[in-house]
């Protein structure tokens, strides 16, 4: 994934999009500032699963200033993070409909012999190692409940 940065960034400066090059550059500034902080608890760099977590975390913050911004009726600053949440999503695989995360979920419960909400913790793991950046997590979390529960 960091080569893809790479080469994005390089098309995105010769095209002169100067969006996506301070969102690439801002990507590759937060991956840099990970990879330093792992380095120092004695951890290697970040994995591709773990950068599209980062990705999925850089998603959700714009979502939320998104939102903020438009109750207060910013429509340009709203506009930018946008803008940013549809380049950021560029680098991460299709997210799943919600069919096919109800099947994630039921195999991943399935798979980690999971019988009760106690177990919860067990599936949402499995999860994130399998279908990294694919799904929302927040609201996976809730039908993960609803099914360990049997409601």
């Amino acid at each position: 994934m960091r080569e893809q940065f790479t080469e994005a960034l390089k098309e995105s400066m010769k095209a002169g999009e100067k969006r996506r090059v301070s969102t690439i550059r801002m990507i590759t500034s937060a991956l840099k500032d990970r990879d330093i902080e792992q380095r120092g608890q004695g951890k290697p760099p970040l994995t591709d699963e773990e950068i599209l977590g980062l990705l999925q975390k850089m998603v959700k913050q714009r979502q939320e200033s998104l939102a903020i911004y438009e109750q207060a009726g910013r429509t340009d600053l709203a506009s930018q993070e946008s803008e940013e949440i549809q380049i950021i999503m560029g680098f991460m695989p299709a997210q799943l409909d919600e069919a096919a995360v109800k099947a994630a979920i039921a195999d991943a419960i399935e798979a980690s012999a999971a019988s009760s909400v106690k177990d919860m913790g067990k599936v949402m793991a499995f999860l994130k190692e399998r279908y990294a950046g694919q799904m929302d997590f927040a609201k996976a979390s809730g039908a993960v409940k609803a099914m360990l529960s049997g409601a």
